[in-house]
C-alpha cells in the first residue's frame, strides 16, 4: 500500500486528516476523449485516490489556443487561474481568466474555455468527494 501511495504522489498514514499531492508526479488524464476538447488535467484531490472527503481539486492544463468543450453539471466549480490566460465563458458571458483571477461557475451553468497564445494553467475544484462523482453534459456543437 505504501508504494502504491508513493505512485500516486502523496504521502500521509492511511485515514490520516491531512496528506499533500506532488502535482508533478501524477499524470496527465484526458486523451482519448475528444468530448472533453483539448484540456489536459491532473487531478489532485479526489476520495478515489487521496485519503479525502467533500471536495475535489485538480489542475487543468491547455496549450496555446486550447479548449474545454461547453458543458454543465449539476455541482458548482471554481477556477483559479495559475498561468498563462484565457477566457472562460459562462452563459454565453465571457470572463478572462489568469494568474491569480478566480472564477465561480454556478451548478447547470453552461461553461466552456479556451486558452490564449500562451496557454492556460488553473486549479480547479468541486464540493464533491470524487471528480468521478461529476457528471459532465455536453453542448451540442455548433
Amino acid at each position: 500500500m505504501e508504494l502504491m501511495r508513493e505512485a500516486m504522489g502523496w504521502s500521509g498514514a492511511p485515514g490520516a486528516r491531512g496528506f499533500s499531492v506532488d502535482a508533478a508526479s501524477l499524470p496527465l488524464e484526458g486523451d482519448g476523449d475528444p468530448a472533453f476538447g483539448t484540456v489536459r488535467w491532473r487531478t489532485l484531490v479526489s476520495s478515489d485516490r487521496t485519503p479525502s472527503e467533500a471536495l475535489t481539486l485538480g489542475l487543468a492544463e491547455f496549450a496555446p489556443f486550447g479548449t474545454l468543450s461547453p458543458h454543465r453539471h449539476a455541482l458548482a466549480e471554481f477556477y483559479l487561474g495559475l498561468d498563462g490566460a484565457g477566457i472562460v465563458t459562462i452563459d454565453g458571458e465571457p470572463h478572462p481568466i489568469g494568474p491569480g483571477v478566480a472564477v465561480f461557475i454556478p451548478g447547470e451553468a453552461e461553461h466552456g474555455v479556451v486558452a490564449g497564445p500562451e496557454g492556460l494553467r488553473f486549479a480547479y475544484g468541486f464540493p464533491t468527494a470524487r471528480f468521478a462523482e461529476v457528471e459532465y453534459r455536453f453542448s451540442p456543437a455548433g
